[in-house]
C-alpha cells in the first residue's frame, strides 16, 4: 500500500514547473490542497488526486491567477457558475483598482526619471521638494500640484529627449540584439507604456525572416485601411515591397466593424496572399485567427505581426500565432492595436535600410 503514495519531493518532481515542498505546504495553509495523510513516521503521504489538483494549480498560476482565483475556480461547482462569475468579476475590479493605482505611482516616477539631462537641475530640486512636502492638509495636495506645476513649466524650454528618457525607464536590454531593441524602443514611444516591453513577444527568427523578405521585395499586407495609412509608404517602397489591404474598405474605422466586414466577406482572401510576404495584423482578431487555419491549408507568409485589439479573441488568436511554424511579432493578452502593428512593419523596415550589413540579431533564439 505504501507504493500508492508519494513524499511531499516526489509529489512536486511528478508535477515539475519548478514547484517546491515549501510551496506545497503554503497550499496547504491557504486551503488549494488539502491536508495529506500522514505515515507511521508523521511523513506527509499524497496520492494522484494530489497530484492532478496541484498540477490544475500550476497551470491557473501560470495564467496569471492569483491564489483566491483559483481556490474560487476549484471550490465552485457548476451550479453555482452565475456566483462564481460574479465573485470574479468583482475581483477584476479590485485587480484594475490597484493597477490603476501603481499606474498612478509609475507616472509619478516617469516624471521624475524620465527627465533629461536639461531637466536634471530641476530633477534633482523636485527630489529635494519632495522629501519636505507636508502633506496633512488639503491646503499641502494643492502644494504638491503647485510644484508639478512649477516643473512642468520648464518642459516649455526645449523639445523632449526621448533617447535619455528611456535610458533611465526601460529595463535593461542587453540580452536583446540592437535591432530587437530598438524595435522595443519605438513601440513603447509610440504607446507611452514602458511596461509593454514584458508582453512583446517575438518568435522563430522573427528578425531575419523580417530583413529576409523585405529585401527580397516582399508583399506587405495589412488588415485595414488604417493600419495600412501607418505603414512608412516611402521606405517600403524604396524596399520595393507593394503594399495591399486585405479588408480594403476605407469606411472601417474600429476593430468591432472590421471583426464583422471580415466574418462575412473577406476570409477566402486569404488564399491569395503571395509566399513570403509580411502579413500586419492590428485591429480584427478574426483575421489572426483565420490566418492560423489558412497556414495549416498552405499559406507561407514569411512574417505575422500580429497585434489585433479584443478581450477574448485576440489573446486567443496570439496563443495560437505563437503556437504556429511561422516567425511572428506580437504582444500577448489584450494589448496591441494598429499603430503599434504598424511601428513594428516599421522599425523593420527602418532598420534595414540604415544598417543593412548588421547581423547582431543571428545570435538570438528570437
Amino acid at each position: 500500500m505504501a507504493n500508492e503514495y508519494l513524499t511531499i519531493k516526489e509529489l512536486t518532481e511528478t508535477v515539475g514547473g519548478n514547484m517546491t515542498p515549501r510551496m506545497v505546504r503554503h497550499y496547504h495553509q491557504v486551503g488549494l490542497l488539502p491536508q495529506p495523510v500522514r505515515s507511521h513516521s508523521n511523513y506527509r503521504l499524497y496520492t494522484q488526486q494530489d497530484v492532478q489538483q496541484l498540477r490544475r494549480i500550476v497551470a491557473l498560476k501560470q495564467q496569471g491567477f492569483q491564489l483566491s482565483h483559483i481556490r474560487q475556480l476549484l471550490e465552485t461547482d457548476s451550479s453555482s457558475e452565475n456566483t462564481l462569475t460574479t465573485q470574479l468579476q468583482q475581483q477584476y475590479q479590485s485587480v484594475m483598482q490597484q493597477l490603476a493605482r501603481l499606474r498612478q505611482t509609475a507616472a509619478a516616477l516617469e516624471g521624475l526619471l524620465g527627465r533629461d539631462r536639461a531637466c536634471q537641475n530641476l530633477q534633482a530640486e523636485a527630489i529635494a521638494q519632495l522629501r519636505l512636502l507636508e502633506v496633512e492638509t488639503q491646503d499641502g495636495l494643492g502644494q504638491l500640484e503647485q510644484l508639478w506645476d512649477s516643473w512642468d513649466a520648464a518642459t516649455h524650454d526645449h523639445p523632449e529627449a526621448f533617447a535619455e528618457s528611456l535610458q533611465r525607464l526601460l529595463p535593461d536590454l542587453s540580452d536583446r540584439s540592437e535591432i530587437e531593441a530598438d524595435l522595443l524602443s519605438k513601440l513603447v514611444l509610440a504607446c507611452g507604456d514602458v511596461s509593454l516591453v514584458n508582453f512583446v513577444r517575438l518568435g522563430n527568427q522573427a528578425i531575419a525572416a523580417a530583413r529576409n523578405a523585405l529585401s527580397s521585395n516582399c508583399q506587405v499586407v495589412g488588415d485595414v485601411p488604417a493600419v495600412v495609412a501607418a505603414f512608412d509608404q516611402t521606405r517600403l517602397k524604396h524596399l520595393g515591397c507593394k503594399v495591399t489591404t486585405l479588408i480594403d474598405d476605407p469606411h472601417i474605422t474600429s476593430a468591432a466593424e472590421a471583426e464583422q466586414v471580415f466574418w462575412h466577406q473577406h476570409q477566402r482572401k486569404l488564399q491569395q496572399l503571395e509566399r513570403g510576404c509580411v502579413l500586419v495584423v492590428g485591429y480584427a482578431p478574426s483575421v489572426l485567427m483565420a490566418v492560423c487555419d489558412a497556414i495549416e491549408n498552405g499559406i507561407q507568409p514569411a512574417l505575422i505581426i500580429g497585434m489585433p485589439i479584443g478581450f477574448s479573441h485576440a489573446p486567443a488568436a496570439k496563443r495560437r500565432l505563437m503556437r504556429s511554424r511561422i516567425p511572428f511579432i506580437t504582444t500577448e493578452g489584450t494589448l496591441g492595436g494598429g499603430l503599434l502593428a504598424a511601428v513594428a512593419l516599421n522599425a523593420l523596415a527602418e532598420s534595414l535600410i540604415e544598417k543593412p550589413d548588421c547581423h547582431c540579431y543571428l545570435d538570438e533564439c528570437n
